[in-house]
């Protein structure tokens, strides 16, 4: 895969949080020179972002309910309405993972729904954090994504344990309806384990090394 082609599938993200203006103004620097699909940050700096964004093609992408998503569903949709307001355009939220493990799909289904009703039409991301998911889970949570008209599923928040593997990503392709799109995320750091979760299905990444990825691209 070309370069270009390749870098436009990465969201290039710094969610530490210990980041600062200047490692956020790098940021978006680096994805306007690089044409990165978007860059992910945390809320408080999506102004910042959308600001230094502006007419640039590169989108704003934020999380919500995160690391954990234990946060309740209206604190959510309050988040995200905050985020749009500050700029955002993309939203990753994470799941209610603890009623994913209780099978409570009613509740994870609504907990999404929450977000994307208050994304208003922006682009939703779910983060279902595959590490603490069994397979039916991972399959169950990824059809909750669809029933809750996200537009994206993703493997990890890359705080918990483990980040994204391959085979989750293709399962959960194989769980979600053919418009629906993966995002592989938390662990992803050169071309060949990009590649590998392109190649299972997934259709953005989501790294810190996206020069990195994008340099073993052109070599």
């Amino acid at each position: 895969m070309k370069k270009q082609e390749i870098a436009a599938m990465i969201d290039h993200t710094l969610l530490k949080p210990n980041a600062t203006r200047a490692q956020i103004e790098k940021l978006c620097a680096e994805a306007k020179e690089y044409h990165f699909a978007s860059v992910c940050v945390n809320p408080v700096q999506v102004r910042l972002a959308a600001g230094l964004l502006a007419g640039s093609g590169v989108k704003v992408c934020t999380v919500v309910g995160f690391p954990l998503g234990a946060n309740t569903s209206e604190v959510k949709a309050f988040e995200t309405m905050n985020a749009v307001l500050n700029g955002a355009e993309e939203i990753d939220m994470v799941i209610n993972i603890g009623a994913a493990k209780d099978g409570d799909w009613d509740t994870v289904t609504n907990d999404i729904r929450a977000v994307v009703n208050a994304a208003a039409g922006r682009l939703v991301k779910v983060i279902i954090e595959t590490c603490y998911l069994t397979p039916d889970e991972i399959a169950r949570a990824s059809k909750a994504a669809s029933e809750a008209g996200a537009d994206f599923v993703k493997t990890s928040t890359g705080f918990g344990p483990a980040g994204a593997k391959a085979e989750d990503v293709a399962l959960m392709k194989a769980s979600v309806p053919a418009h629906m799109r993966v995002k592989a995320a938390g662990g992803i750091h050169t071309y060949q384990e990009a590649m590998a979760m392109i190649e299972a299905g997934a259709s953005r990444i989501g790294a810190s090394a996206g020069i990195q990825i994008v340099g073993d691209a052109e070599a």
